[in-house]
Formats: structure tokens, sequence, C-alpha cells
């Protein structure tokens, strides 16, 4: 397999969401092919530099693009026949710390790459579309995942193995979210802040999408859980800000909070008593379970960021 193949390989699972079954391989491949970031092909260069990026090398993008600009610094039009390079050097763009170079490499790759749509055969046309309309480090890694399993299903030459195993992971991780979201269901249900505060949002799947989509892998499944509870309280404690407390109320709920003691609230209505109650037992569950891992208490940080509520 020439060094080319093997960066490949490694795109494809990390964009499958694979790669965690791979780390030690993968690192072994990216030392190995350091220096093709070095080489006068742009699939080549632009691969390996965005890998080194992800991996946490530091390559400058001026140093490495340069061989590709003529003396304006504008990206010699060439390039445009090479729509695999084309597609990399897009990816790239999005790795962006501030370099002149990927500025100008994003809108060079992208114009082209929307000029050539037209002329190419039509599963490429639909992987170099959806690569322009959704790119790969600003969007969801589960949703494009999918698509670039589609992809690669498409191709004359496939991997059945590494198609199998994303397809395993796949199903793996929809049972996984679907026992996550129903013990969140469970304990909002338990909590009863539905029925005690109607007019407040009641959106447990919204909630969940937030932790599903920033924290991936099963071993984050219980903090998964743990901040969808916080992101509810966010939304119940918003509403009952907006929407009916009064504002001697909302100043007796603030003092409260500050003396973070549930006897405090005894003077409150019933809806905001039960709020503060459930806000009370999920910061101190949180912070006994970061006691638990950790060994640290959290629960001053913690308390300061539940004020920031307010």
């Amino acid at each position: 397999m020439s060094r080319r193949d093997m960066l490949t390989t490694v795109d494809h699972l990390k964009r499958l969401c694979i790669d965690h079954y791979f780390q030690d391989e993968i690192d072994s491949v990216m030392d190995a092919c350091v220096d093709l970031v070095h080489s006068d092909d742009l699939l080549d260069a632009t691969l390996s530099l965005r890998l080194m990026r992800e991996a946490g090398y530091y390559v400058s993008a001026d140093d490495v693009l340069r061989k590709f600009t003529n003396d304006n610094g504008d990206f010699n039009h060439g390039l445009t026949k090479d729509i695999r390079g084309m597609l990399s050097l897009q990816d790239m763009s999005y790795l962006n710390m501030g370099e002149p170079s990927l500025y100008k490499a994003n809108e060079f790759s992208g114009k082209h790459l929307r000029l050539a749509i037209k002329y190419l055969e039509p599963s490429l046309a639909r992987y170099v579309r959806r690569s322009l309309d959704h790119p790969y480090h600003v969007s969801l890694m589960q949703y494009k995942a999918r698509h670039h399993l589609s992809y690669l299903q498409s191709l004359p030459t496939r991997n059945t193995s590494i198609e199998n195993l994303a397809l395993a992971e796949f199903q793996i991780k929809k049972l996984q979210h679907q026992r996550e979201i129903q013990e969140v269901k469970r304990w909002w249900k338990d909590l009863g802040l539905a029925k005690e505060i109607p007019f407040a949002r009641d959106q447990v799947l919204k909630w969940f999408m937030w932790p599903m989509t920033v924290l991936e892998g099963l071993s984050f499944s219980r903090y998964r859980i743990e901040i969808t509870k916080i992101v509810s309280m966010v939304y119940i404690v918003d509403d009952i800000f907006d929407l009916v407390a009064t504002q001697n109320e909302l100043s007796l709920f603030n003092e409260a909070i500050k003396m973070w003691d549930p006897a405090a609230v005894d003077s409150l209505p019933s809806y905001m008593i039960s709020c503060y109650r459930a806000l009370y037992t999920v910061t101190n569950d949180i912070a006994a379970m970061v006691r638990k891992e950790h060994g640290l208490n959290p629960i001053t940080h913690l308390k300061q960021a539940v004020c920031l509520l307010e």
C-alpha cells in the first residue's frame, strides 16, 4: 500500500467515525507519512497537512501551499483538473488559523468545484456538492459519516471490512442513544416539572441533541445524560424568568440560588420550589459524580455557573 493509500485509509476511518479502533495504527501511519506534506502533488500535500493538523502537529499552511501558487500568490489554474486534490484543499481550508493562503484556498477551491459539478459523473458530483454545502469540519460528524459511507459504496474499489465496521458502529451508536434518551425521559417524567410548570417547554429530544452531537463515543454516555439534564434546567429557568414570575419572586429565587439551601425557598411559589429542588439535586449529583471519578469536588464552580442562569 502506498503512503497516499495509507493516508486515504486514515481519512476514511476518521470520516466514518471509527478511527478510535485504530489509533495506534493511525499514529504509525502519520509518523511514516509526515514528509508527504512537502509533496508537489496537491492531494498528497493537503491531505497530509490536514491529517497532521487534526493530530495536533503544527505545519505552516502558507509554506506548504506556496508551491501551488504563482508569483502573485494566486493558485495555479491547472490545479482545477485535480478534483480529489481540490476537495482536499477545500477541506484543509476550514482548519484556518489566520493563514492568508487558506482564505484563498477556500475561495479558489469552492469556486472551481462548483463549476466542475455539472461535468462530473453522478456519484462524484453528489459527493462534491454535499462537501461544499456541508463542509467536513463544520458539520455534524455522524451526519457526514453516513454520506461518506454512501459515497464509498458507490466506488468501483471498495473495502467491505471498513464498510461493515462503519455500519456496525452506526447501529451500536443508534441503540446507545436510544437507551440514553429513554433514561432522560424517565428522569424528566419522574421529576414532574412538566406538570408542575405547564407553561414551560417540554422538549426532551431537543435538549438531548446538543450533548449527543458534541460528546461522541460510547464512553461519554453518562456525560451526555447529565448534560441533557443541565440543558433542560436552563430552559426551565429561562421560561420561569421570561413567562410567569414576578419581579419580587425572581429576586427571592435569585437569593435562594446564592444561599444554595433548599430551606431558603419555602416562601416561593410551588413551581419555583420544584424547579429549585430539581436544579439543586441535578447540580449536586453531578458534583458527586465528578468527585467519585476524578477526586475533585466542583460544587463551588457549578454553583457559580448556576448563578449565571439568572
